[in-house]
C-alpha cells in the first residue's frame, strides 16, 4: 500500500458540552502533534477545572495514525477513553487530543449511561471543530554554487515548491518542502544538477 500522505484533522481547539442527570460533561478538542504538547494541555486542564471528577481522555498522533492512548481516569473500565477514541477513529481524525471533564451529578449513569455520555460529549466538541485535510510534506536543503542557481530556481519554479529559507552567495543554501508523493520524483530531479547536495531535514 502506497503511503497515504494526507491526514484529516482539525484546525483549532473547540468545546462540547452534554448532560446527563445532573452529570455535566466538558468536552475539549485540540490540535496537537507531540507528547509534550498533550502534556502541558492535561496540566492547564487539571488547574482550570480542579474541582472536577474525572478528566478521560483520548488521542491519535501521527500521518500514519500509529501512536494512540486512551484514559479511563478513574470512570470504570472502557466507558470513559474507549467512547472518546470511537469518535475520533468514526471521523479518521488524528493528531488530536480530546478530554472530557465530568462534573458528577449526585446520580449513577451506570455503564451504557457512561458510554453514551463521553461519546456524545465528544462527538459535540467535533462537530464544533473546523475539520482540515494536511498534506504531508518532506523538506530538504540543497547546497550549490552560484552558477547553478538558474537550473535550481527553474526547478523551484516548475514544481512549485515552498522555499523556506535561502542563502545566496558564491556557495548557496536553499531549503524547501514538498509533497510527500512527490519527494523522490523531486529529489531525483535535483541529484542530477552538477556540484549540488541535497540533505533531507524533516517530516512535517
Amino acid at each position: 500500500m502506497l503511503f497515504e500522505d494526507t491526514y484529516l484533522s482539525i484546525s483549532s481547539p473547540s468545546e462540547g458540552l452534554y448532560k446527563d442527570r445532573g452529570s455535566r460533561f466538558i468536552s475539549l478538542a485540540f490540535p496537537v502533534k507531540t507528547d509534550s504538547e498533550i502534556k502541558n494541555i492535561q496540566s492547564e486542564l487539571r488547574k482550570k477545572y480542579h474541582d472536577a471528577r474525572h478528566h478521560c481522555y483520548a488521542y491519535r498522533l501521527g500521518a500514519d495514525k500509529s501512536i494512540y492512548r486512551m484514559n479511563d481516569d478513574g470512570e470504570p473500565s472502557g466507558t470513559g477513553g474507549k467512547p472518546i477514541f470511537g469518535q475520533i477513529q468514526s471521523k479518521d481524525l488524528t493528531n488530536i487530543l480530546i478530554v472530557v471533564v465530568r462534573y458528577f451529578g449526585g446520580t449513577l449513569l451506570g455503564v451504557s449511561g457512561l458510554i453514551n455520555a463521553y461519546k456524545t460529549a465528544a462527538a459535540d466538541a467535533i462537530n464544533h471543530a473546523r475539520i482540515i485535510t494536511h498534506i504531508v510534506k518532506d523538506v530538504y536543503e540543497i547546497s550549490f554554487e552560484y552558477p547553478a542557481m538558474n537550473d535550481v530556481m527553474t526547478i523551484m519554479k516548475e514544481e512549485k515548491l515552498e522555499q523556506l529559507n535561502q542563502q545566496f552567495a558564491l556557495d548557496c543554501k536553499l531549503s524547501f518542502s514538498v509533497r510527500k508523493l512527490d519527494s523522490d520524483r523531486i529529489y531525483d530531479k535535483l541529484i542530477k544538477l552538477e556540484n549540488l547536495k541535497v540533505k533531507y531535514l524533516t517530516t512535517i
